[in-house]
């Protein structure tokens, strides 16, 4: 058992109110993270099927992958820019560094980037009318970063529950963490 296992079982079990206190940031990713879960598995959905969803047209459908592409891209950089340095301040899961330095969910945003690009690229080139949109071709767009995604959104949450934050913060300070 490591040093910060042994630490939580001596800490006492926190009140609901507690609770709430330190798992507000937890829950707020998780909410936008629910919005581009929902956006992914209609993406994902049709690509694997092979058929637009029943209340779409092909443009429709290239516009939220592309939505979807924008809403990510805006999600990493606010994560990046304003909440990730501000917790990085005392968490080590949130630190930037170059290469294998880096924590690992900013591993994981370089990842889902360069997956991001080639599918963002794609849609662009399906909506300009230089490609047709093929289904099996956007699944291939999707397939390589699909799971460093989908562990990416889970692993952020956890990390910002409740019992994680209160290892770093007071309950003073969590009002202040930008989210």
């Amino acid at each position: 058992m490591g040093t910060s296992e042994q630490q939580q079982q001596n800490e006492p079990p926190l009140s609901a109110k507690d609770f709430k206190i330190y798992n507000r940031a937890a829950e707020q990713m998780e909410y936008y993270h629910g919005l581009l879960r929902l956006s992914w598995n209609m993406l994902w959905e049709a690509s694997n099927s092979g058929r637009l969803p029943p209340y779409m047209k092909t443009r429709q459908f290239i516009a939220e992958g592309l939505r979807f592409a924008q809403h990510l891209e805006i999600h990493h950089s606010i994560e990046e820019n304003h909440v990730f340095p501000h917790l990085a301040k005392k968490m080590p899961e949130f630190r930037t560094g170059k290469g294998r330095q880096a924590a690992e969910l900013l591993r994981q945003h370089r990842q889902i980037h360069k997956g991001l690009e080639e599918f963002q690229k794609y849609l662009e080139a399906c909506q300009e009318g230089k490609e047709e949109l093929e289904f099996d071709v956007l699944r291939g767009k999707m397939d390589g970063w699909r799971e460093v995604l989908w562990t990416h959104l889970d692993q952020e949450v956890k990390t910002l529950g409740a019992e994680n934050m209160r290892r770093y913060w007071t309950k003073e300070e969590m009002p202040r963490i930008p989210m």
